[in-house]
C-alpha cells in the first residue's frame, strides 16, 4: 500500500512515523523544510507536490484549516483530479464539516472515497498510536479506513455520514476548552487556600469532579510529568488551535441553532489569553490566566 501523508508538523509527523514503523511505504510532504528532514531522518521518503500523490493507494492530511484543505483538494491546483479511481483520502485535519462534505461530494464524483476523520488526544497520543479518530463517511468507507487510522490510534468510532467526524470533534473540544478552565479555576481556588495542587488533583480524580484535563492533562507545573504545564506550556495543542476549533463549535452550534453558551464565554477567555501573548503555548497555559490575582 502506497501512502501519501501530507501535512507534518507536531501531531502529524509522529502520525506519519507510527505508519512507517507498521512497515507501509509512505511518501511525505509538508511546506517546512525542517519537517520534511525529520520525516526523512524516520526513513520516509519526501519529494515535491506534483511526485507525492503518483500511485497513491491513501492519501492522509493534516492540514491547519478549512481554507488549506480545500486548497489542497479542490483549490486550482487541487489534486483530486490526479488520483486514481478507486484510492482512498483520509483527512484527519479539524475543519468546518460543510468543508469536509464539499471535499467528499468531488471526491465521490471522480471515483475516489473520502472520510473525515479528525483526531483527539495530542501529540503525546500521537507520538503513542494511541489517538481517538472520529471518522464520517459511509460504513464501506470507514471499514476500508479503519485497518489505516488502527495503526495510528486506539479509539476509532465511525461517528456517522461525511461531516459527522468534524461535528464530533467540534463537540468534544469544545467540551475540553471549557473542562480546562474548569479545572484550573478549581486547582487554583484550592491553592489559594494553601492545598497542594497533587493532593487536591488527587482528591477532585476520585470525586464527582474528575476529568480528563486532571488526570492525564494537568494544567499546574509538576504535578504530572511529561505534560505541557510541566514543560514550560511548550508544544502539546496551541491555544491558537484551541481557538479555531472553538470557532469551528460555535460556527456548527449556529448552523442547527443550538444553544453553547459556556462555549462562547471559552471562545472570549481564549482569545483574551492569546492576545495576551499566549497564542503559541500549550492550551493548559490558561492557567496562568485564571491564577492572576484580581
Amino acid at each position: 500500500m502506497n501512502i501519501s501523508f501530507i501535512g507534518l508538523g507536531n501531531m502529524g509527523l509522529p502520525m506519519a512515523k507510527n505508519l512507517l514503523s507498521a512497515q507501509w511505504k509512505v511518501t511525505g510532504l509538508d511546506l517546512s523544510p525542517e519537517a520534511v528532514a525529520a520525516f526523512k531522518s524516520l526513513g520516509g521518503v519526501a519529494v515535491d507536490h506534483k511526485h507525492v500523490l503518483q500511485d497513491a493507494d491513501v492519501v492522509i492530511t493534516m492540514l491547519p484549516n478549512s481554507e488549506s484543505v480545500r486548497n489542497f483538494y479542490l483549490g486550482d491546483q487541487g489534486i483530486l483530479k490526479s488520483l486514481k479511481k478507486g484510492s482512498l483520502i483520509i483527512d484527519c485535519s479539524s475543519i468546518a464539516a460543510l468543508t469536509s462534505r464539499e471535499v467528499s461530494n468531488f471526491a465521490e464524483s471522480m471515483g475516489v472515497d473520502c472520510v473525515d476523520a479528525p483526531v483527539s488526544g495530542g501529540t503525546l497520543a500521537a507520538q503513542a498510536a494511541s489517538l481517538t479518530f472520529m471518522v464520517g463517511g459511509s460504513k464501506l468507507q470507514f471499514e476500508r479506513a479503519k485497518s489505516i487510522l488502527e495503526k495510528m490510534g486506539k479509539n476509532i468510532f465511525h461517528a456517522g455520514e461525511h461531516g459527522a467526524g468534524q461535528i464530533a470533534k467540534a463537540s468534544n473540544n469544545m467540551l475540553l476548552a471549557i473542562n480546562m478552565i474548569g479545572t484550573s479555576e478549581a486547582l487554583n481556588l484550592a491553592m489559594r487556600h494553601g492545598l497542594d495542587p497533587k493532593v487536591m488533583s488527587e482528591i477532585i480524580q476520585n470525586s464527582s469532579g474528575a476529568n480528563w484535563c486532571v488526570e492525564k492533562y494537568n494544567p499546574v507545573p509538576d504535578v504530572l510529568e511529561n505534560v505541557p504545564s510541566s514543560q514550560g506550556y511548550i508544544a502539546g495543542f496551541m491555544t491558537d488551535l484551541m481557538l479555531k476549533d472553538l470557532g469551528l463549535s460555535l460556527d456548527a452550534a449556529s448552523e442547527v441553532d443550538a444553544q453553547v453558551s459556556l462555549g462562547t464565554l471559552a471562545q472570549t477567555i481564549y482569545s483574551k489569553h492569546s492576545q495576551s501573548g499566549h497564542g503559541k503555548t500549550d492550551f493548559s497555559s490558561i492557567f496562568n490566566l485564571v491564577s492572576v490575582a484580581t
